[in-house]
């Protein structure tokens, strides 16, 4: 009989029976009773009254008994916690108990009892079965540590346990090997500063080693452990990849993806022209197309993967775009994720077996696919410029079919084919104009209206078009009626005569019935264009618009980064960083893949993070002109006007960055300073001869900068013009007098040697069209200031530079033109020093110092972000006095206090405190104790936050341990790697 008897009762008074087997002498009725008793747990009976009668059969030499018992003591120790403590002299003799199973399975249950009261005297077992004969047992001890540590972490470092785990390392059974490296992993994520797994070569030997024997469970935490390892140059990088690739073979697809992720992170260190570096592609493919013949669910999972695979290395499936082509029979989410492969993998040499594919999808039933497959037509001709007509003439085919759902979509991407390609296919604009009745979805009649707009001058009737589309404008989406406005002025600004009442109907519509501010807002703007300068208006809505390139659904470099390091999680399925979807995600960490080979980047394992701290990371190309660019009406092109005297660059609040991050110290330090006046706006057209009038525009068109990259009217005169109060001067440094006599006045002043970090490639010229620039950021004077060097490295002369940032932390803003006064020939650099301010716009960033920057030359407008040091923000006047320090340090929480270590530090305390006070971190005292020198310090930031310090230096330990404190614990992390790279270079 089977056990599903146990599931069925009639009696009446169940648990008085039940107690009374549990009690009984007959071992095998209490065997029975307890699985009655499991069996009423599993249904959701509560049996929690029969604990002690539960307990009092672990004392058994049956094996499944006793696994029974332990089962309902895991599911009942948490609310009958004084009952547990009976069973813990039975977990200690069975931890003796000459059967290596027993023994397992006491240390199993004992991490699985999350109760505190019990975990102290689980240590000694622990410590035991750690160190017993058998591997079965070592290894289930050393998951139990992860979970004893979970529970109480203290007690684990205490008893020595996190030292044993790192032992079991060079154990001589891989499947302890892979438990303990899964244990060490678990816990440093949840403590990402501790560093337990200390990769070195010798460690990285023994795991691959282990890798070949151990289960397919433990090959997976071996293979997610050495993916965190960064080799110390491309012999090392090439040995591991070696070792890796059989597991490519593996018969578990977990396996295969985890291997993917090593190899993907060690080939950026391989020299591209290597040999080996052309096999290991090749090898590459055939896992990743085998993945592709499981079940509908794991082919998604692989192919969310293989897109990451192919953004980052299209070359290793070139050749397998057939693997990509849809079945009939796949499901809906497995067609669209291979269709947007299929696109990223189009190329000349395979476009013609694409494009019969896609028309082939595009006569499908599924709605939602064949939409894709029209869009995937317009992307092809927009990346293959040789297969543009074909696309062309291929949606003009389906537009013939007049399926209404075709026909929108192929409007809409033939737009896109418009604007890449000017000129060139207009022809077909009549066809298009034929199904204007049957365009009911918001994007199509969008994408139609602006085409019409567009190319008005070749449409005969083109008013007749847009007046039909005016006559339900409230009912329209706010999509339609913001391209209709455009597209009406557009059209008024090409033929003036015909088209006035128009054009006042729509701006009476836009301006006086609409709620929509960014409608009405629109409408203001070209209002007020129209009635004080038609020419401006010209050049600003008919401007030549910038190509779109097919790139811009690309994942922006720095994430896809980091997610070829999670290939094979949750983050490479959903295309999102883990701290973007994991709850109180405080130990994930950032990764990134290691520099390339022989660009000498810090060989050290991730953890340890790089000397240079933040700066040395290289900066982000951003791809896509949607990421940055905001709203065209948010470009203020009126002049900055001041009154009064400038202020201090010093005084944070003053200069106009709000607090961004809640709780400078000035109301302590006695700076009460008044906020800025927020400027009143007015939402009526002013009348023609009472409009402000404009000065005359720079000389190149506002709408090629597409606005102020997402800023606000507070940006100030758009490139190169100084943001509103700008200091006209900044005052030069004084010192002398009483203050120096109260040593008031010895931070006022730069001290030589303030630390700046090494110039880094910023824009590389194969993304700027020839234009290259490489920089840094330093602080001279008081003055931050932008380094850069601009290279020429294209065929023509540069000139016209502009300079744009976007919003960011702490408010950074040109605060001039950027002054590059000569042409720039082609193979020709010039240094450039741009002074900022910090009176932009505040937006908070991630990471905290990121700074967006647009440049713009005669060629075209680029975009790139970098990271600047926080050290450059330390103003001149950050130090406190002491009595205000102690009550400072008090009055902040402990918990926004962070504790860090920099490692392989040989510089004494008074060196230390010379080498910071040159970068504006004070100290204010110190102290010795016990042979340790403990360096108060504070430092200030131009947004009047404060961050105290306390630096310890031990004579003789290159160790430093630094504590900071602050009210916005959000810059503890930037601060401490500015202390880093300031102390060690």
């Amino acid at each position: 009989m089977t056990d599903s008897k146990y599931f069925t009762t009639t009696k009446k008074g169940e648990i008085f029976e039940l107690k009374a087997e549990l009690n009984s002498d007959k071992k095998e009725k209490k065997k029975e009773a307890v699985k009655k008793v499991i069996a009423s747990m599993t249904v959701g009976k509560d049996v929690s009254a029969l604990f002690p009668d539960v307990v009092n059969c672990m004392q058994t030499d049956n094996l499944e008994l006793k696994k029974l018992v332990y089962l309902y003591l895991m599911n009942y120790a948490k609310s009958q916690p004084d009952m547990a403590i009976m069973a813990v002299n039975t977990f200690v003799k069975d931890c003796e108990d000459p059967n290596p199973l027993i023994r397992a399975l006491a240390v199993r249950t004992m991490g699985c009892i999350r109760v505190d009261k019990i975990t102290e005297y689980l240590c000694e077992p622990l410590r035991k079965c750690l160190k017993d004969e058998d591997p079965y047992v070592r290894k289930t001890a050393a998951v139990c540590v992860a979970k004893l540590h979970d529970i109480n972490a203290q007690l684990v470092e205490d008893q020595g346990f996190l030292d044993t785990l790192k032992d079991l390392i060079s154990d001589s059974n891989p499947m302890v090997v892979a438990n303990a490296v899964a244990a060490l992993s678990e816990i440093a994520e949840s403590h990402p500063n501790s560093n337990l797994l200390d990769l070195n070569p010798q460690t990285i030997n023994k795991l691959l080693t282990a890798l070949n024997e151990c289960t397919e469970w433990g090959q997976i935490f071996i293979l997610d452990c050495l993916a965190n390892y960064t080799p110390r140059d491309d012999r090392e990088s090439q040995s591991i990849c070696e070792r890796v690739t059989p597991r490519l073979s593996h018969a578990n697809s977990a396996v295969v993806l985890s291997a993917v992720k090593v190899l993907m992170k060690f080939m950026e260190m391989l020299p591209k022209d290597l040999d080996y570096y052309g096999t290991l592609l090749k090898k590459l493919a055939p896992p990743l197309v085998t993945l592709l013949s499981a079940e509908p669910e794991l082919q998604y999972v692989a192919l969310r993967n293989i897109n990451l695979i192919v953004q980052r290395r299209p070359e290793i499936l070139k050749h397998e775009m057939k693997v990509f082509f849809v079945k009939y029979n796949d499901p809906i989410y497995v067609k669209l994720e291979k269709l947007d492969i299929m696109i990223r993998l189009a190329s000349q040499a395979n476009i013609a077996q694409v494009l019969a594919e896609l028309k082939e999808y595009a006569t499908e039933v599924d709605v939602d696919f064949v939409r894709k497959a029209v869009r995937a037509i317009g992307r092809c001709a927009i990346k293959v410029e040789q297969s543009a007509e074909r696309c062309v003439s291929t949606l003009l085919d389906l537009i013939q079919t007049k399926v209404n759902y075709v026909v929108q979509e192929a409007i809409v991407v033939i737009k896109d084919i418009f604007r890449k390609y000017p000129n060139k296919y207009e022809s077909v604009i009549a066809t298009l104009c034929e199904n204007l009745d049957s365009l009911d979805e918001p994007e199509a009649r969008a994408a139609m209206i602006w085409i019409v707009g567009e190319y008005a001058e070749r449409i005969d009737n083109a008013d007749e078009l847009l007046e039909s589309f005016l006559e339900g404008f409230h009912d329209e989406s706010t999509q339609v009626q913001l391209q209709l406005l455009t597209a009406i002025v557009k059209l008024f600004l090409k033929k003036p005569t015909e088209t006035q009442e128009l054009v006042q109907q729509v701006l009476s519509l836009a301006t006086q019935d609409s709620d929509n501010p960014d409608l009405r807002d629109r409408g203001y703007i070209y209002w007020r264009l129209l009635s004080t300068d038609p020419v401006a208006a010209k050049e600003v809505v008919l401007a030549e618009k910038p190509l779109i390139s097919e790139e811009t659904d690309l994942i922006e470099p720095t994430l896809l980064e980091e997610l070829i390091c999670h290939i094979g999680t949750l983050a490479s399925v959903y295309h999102k960083p883990p701290s973007a979807f994991v709850e109180g995600s405080r130990g994930v960490q950032h990764k990134r893949l290691p520099g390339s080979a022989g660009s000498g980047e810090s060989a050290d394992s991730p953890d340890t993070g790089s000397a240079a701290g933040v700066s040395e990371a290289p900066p982000a190309v951003i791809p896509s002109q949607g990421d940055l660019l905001g709203d065209l009406l948010n470009l203020d092109l009126t002049p900055p006007t001041t009154t009064g005297p400038p202020p201090a660059p010093s005084s944070g609040m003053q200069m106009g960055a709000m607090d961004l991050l809640g709780g400078g110290l000035d109301s302590l330090m006695g700076d009460e300073s008044e906020p800025p006046p927020v400027p009143q706006r007015t939402d009526t057209p002013q009348s023609p001869q009472l409009s402000h009038q404009s000065p005359s525009p720079p000389d190149y068109s506002p709408t090629e900068l597409g606005g102020d990259l997402g800023g606000s009217p507070a940006m100030g005169a758009g490139f190169g013009a100084p943001p509103a109060a700008m200091p006209a001067s900044f005052p030069a440094p004084v010192s002398g007098g009483l203050d120096d006599l109260f040593d008031l006045g010895g931070s006022v002043g730069m001290p030589m040697g303030a630390y700046s970090p090494p110039k880094s490639i910023w824009l590389p010229a194969m993304k700027a069209k020839g234009l290259e620039i490489s920089g840094t950021f330093a602080r001279r004077a008081g003055v931050i200031q932008m380094e850069m060097t601009l290279t020429n490295k294209a065929m023509s002369v540069m000139t016209d530079f502009a300079i744009q940032f976007n919003r960011n932390s702490f408010g950074l803003a040109p605060a001039g033109p950027l002054q590059v006064l000569t042409p720039v020939s082609p193979n020709q650099s010039i240094e450039v020093a741009l002074p900022l301010s910090t009176v932009g716009p505040v937006m908070k960033m991630e990471p905290l110092t990121n700074l967006q920057v647009a440049v713009k030359n005669n060629i075209d407008v680029f975009y790139f972000s970098s990271q600047y040091p926080i050290s450059m923000l330390f103003v001149e006047d950050g130090k406190m006095e002491r009595q205000v320090f102690l009550a400072t340090w008090k009055d902040i929480p402990n918990d926004n206090e962070a504790q860090f270590q920099i490692k392989d530090c040989h510089l004494s305390s008074d060196a230390a405190s010379s080498k910071l006070q040159a970068s504006n971190v004070f100290t204010i005292a110190k102290r010795t104790v016990e042979g340790q020198d403990m360096l108060y310090q504070s430092m200030k930031l131009t947004n009047g936050i404060w961050v105290l310090a306390e630096l310890r230096v031990q004579a003789g330990n290159p160790n430093y341990t630094v504590s900071l404190k602050c009210r916005a614990p959000e810059v503890s992390q930037c601060v401490f790697q500015s202390y880093e790279a300031m102390l060690k270079n």
